[in-house]
């Protein structure tokens, strides 16, 4: 099972179930403490780049059973970059006019899995 959640694609597909469940059930303020709290680990784990892991990410998305939220999506990345040893950050931005919010991950104030602009369509509200 160990070697199993070492596949980063499968992983990834845990971590959008666990965080998708963790919406449904505990809402934004369960989510953003989970990845909060979330320590980075060993560094010798960090064997693959974040954007090798952000493309992860991105097709477990596509093999996912539903549509896939931002919150949703940045969180599991954010954890499964810790888990590896890469220090992330969930970023929580919103745009006023017209009202959206939306999140993105960043890897040493470098965006991993969003457009490299994004800083300048939405206020940073906060950094977990």
């Amino acid at each position: 099972m160990k070697r199993i959640l070492e596949q980063p694609v499968l992983l990834g597909w845990l971590l959008l179930l666990y965080f998708d469940w963790l919406m449904r059930f505990g809402g934004f303020e369960r989510v953003h403490k989970v990845v909060r709290e979330h320590k980075v680990g060993s560094t010798s784990m960090a064997s693959q780049s974040g954007q090798d892991l952000a493309h992860a990410i991105d097709l477990a998305c596509v093999f996912y059973f539903k549509r896939v939220l931002c919150l949703q999506r940045s969180a599991a990345l954010a954890s499964l970059l810790r888990r590896r040893g890469i220090d992330a950050e969930m970023i929580i931005g919103v745009q006023l006019l017209p009202f959206l919010s939306h999140a993105w991950v960043e890897v040493g104030g470098h965006v991993t899995n969003d457009k490299p602009y994004i800083e300048q369509i939405f206020q940073v509200l906060d950094r977990c």
